[in-house]
């Protein structure tokens, strides 16, 4: 084995053991994840939310046994994969030690650690993004067609695990027209490989199809709600923070890209970053859609700093290089990371304050940040339904109704009763399972409105069962409601309801 490789094994291990310290043990998953757990029990072409491969792998961790320990194992991989093929991507760019171990740490102590804490489709995106551009370089450095058509089925997985990809290609396209490069487009196998990518995906464009297009409601959806309160200038700003610790590497890369020779004949990459970038600025997307593009970049502007690097007084520099994502990422790892008890953040807020990590999106300050406050109360919420699910189910089949997707993916995973729990909102609009004769209603909403008085008069016998009282959820105060012996069918109601919402969808 190759000493660098020894050293690229340590990393890894590096790797996973931060992925799985980085959460403190009172903290649960995120909303997010219930929902792509969940998927993994309903295996289709398609969902309303994401493509399938996300389905797939949840599917695979419940084959193993469904435990936090694979939930978190996924992302972490993809992660030290995506080191892995920055690691081969600089073999081929004839990048030595020091190119490896910049790019390397750059990597590790970056906003990738908080993406892989997530079991979401990002991570595997970062790494397939990463891995197309890879086979791109070793396409243009060989000339072998073969590349062509791993980066045909690497784009076609990419489109079945997260659409974002299709920024990659209407931005490098036009990158590549502009150079010597542009006879990739001459060669027939460049068009094979895309025929082999719509192989890939044509069983998502038929289930699309057959099921109206959700994509189109989805993109819509998140234009009018979240895309529209994005500002240009703060996407601008985080681009910056991703990477933070070599900043001044990706930087390096793109002087690389323009004016060192060595890199002349992959000089489309710097207009493929303009382009996609400006994509991604002209549809106001989010700013953690771009981060696919810069492992890559952190490769080239390794390599070049190495070449710069290699002689004379200049060589004292490699050490302070080296150290400057280490040290910057050090009071990150105190502050991003859910890594304190809340009970400590609680009583040490100022730090935090500091930064407005304690600001939410309804523009106050709260006990803790928002997104670690999305990871406490479901197993509470969950514990609470399953009390009130077992003492409904002995006089007939219940219901269990969320508002939200996060409150039904959180149920179904904590519960210990077999509980199966719907909602109106995302992909479990087509999971309710409309065949049983329900008698009960448990249902879950974020607050309580008049929901005894309306909901209450279909049913015999109606309270407020429970709430979640956990002071630190951002679901605190989640009411769960219980609603006993129907006087109506409630399937029909529940079908009228899924045909108006499924009718907003067409408009």
């Amino acid at each position: 084995m190759k000493k660098s490789y020894l050293i690229l094994f340590l990393l890894v291990i590096v790797k996973f053991i931060l992925q799985y310290t980085l959460i403190s043990p009172e903290y649960e998953l995120q909303r997010d994840e219930y929902l792509h757990l969940d998927q993994g029990n309903h295996l289709a072409w398609g969902y309303l939310s994401v493509p399938p491969v996300s389905s797939w792998i949840s599917w695979l961790i419940k084959i193993l046994g469904g435990s936090v320990f694979w939930i978190k194992f996924f992302p972490a991989l993809f992660g030290a994969f995506t080191m892995i093929v920055v690691w081969k991507a600089i073999e081929e760019l004839k990048g030595g030690l020091f190119a490896f171990l910049l790019a390397s740490l750059g990597l590790l102590f970056s906003s990738l650690l908080r993406l892989n804490m997530l079991y979401q489709p990002n991570s595997l995106d970062v790494l397939l993004w990463t891995s197309f551009f890879y086979i791109l370089i070793k396409y243009i450095n060989t000339e072998k067609v073969s590349w062509l058509y791993w980066g045909g089925a690497i784009f076609g997985i990419g489109i079945l695990n997260k659409y974002n990809i299709a920024f990659l290609v209407l931005g490098f396209i036009p990158a590549l027209l502009l150079t010597k490069q542009r006879r990739i487009f001459a060669n027939p196998h460049t068009y094979g490989a895309a025929l082999l990518a719509l192989i890939i995906i044509f069983p998502n464009l038929i289930w699309q199809y057959n099921n109206g297009f959700p994509v189109v409601h989805h993109m819509k959806e998140l234009s009018e709600y979240q895309l529209v309160n994005v500002n240009r200038f703060d996407f601008l700003k985080s681009q910056l923070l991703f990477f933070i610790g070599v900043i001044f590497v990706i930087l390096f890369g793109f002087y690389a890209l323009l004016f060192y020779k060595a890199f002349e004949k992959i000089r489309f990459f710097f207009w493929g970053y303009v382009f996609t970038m400006s994509l991604f600025m002209f549809f106001k997307a989010k700013d953690y859609y771009a981060i696919g593009l810069y492992p890559i970049y952190i490769g080239f502007g390794a390599v070049y700093l190495e070449s710069v690097l290699n002689s004379g007084w200049k060589r004292f520099l490699k050490p302070v290089c080296l150290l400057h994502p280490v040290v910057l990422f050090l009071p990150i790892y105190n502050l991003a990371f859910p890594n304190k008890a809340p009970g400590f953040i609680v009583e040490n807020p100022d730090s935090y304050k500091r930064f407005g990590l304690l600001r939410w999106e309804d523009g106050k300050d709260h006990p803790l940040p928002q997104d670690f406050a999305d990871m406490l109360g479901w197993k509470e919420l969950a514990q609470k339904v399953d009390k009130e699910y077992s003492r409904l189910s002995k006089s007939g089949n219940t219901l269990v109704l969320c508002d939200n997707y996060g409150q039904a993916g959180a149920i179904n995973f904590y519960s210990t009763k077999g509980v199966k729990a719907v909602s109106f909102n995302a992909d479990y609009i087509n999971w309710m399972d409309l065949n049983k004769n329900y008698k009960n209603l448990i249902r879950v909403k974020d607050n309580s409105e008049n929901e005894l008085e309306e909901t209450g008069a279909f049913f015999k016998h109606s309270v407020i069962a429970d709430s979640v009282t956990n002071p630190y959820a951002r679901g605190r105060g989640t009411v769960i409601f219980s609603f006993e012996d129907a006087k109506i069918d409630i399937r029909k109601r529940i079908q009228n309801e899924i045909n108006e919402v499924k009718d907003r969808w067409s408009k």
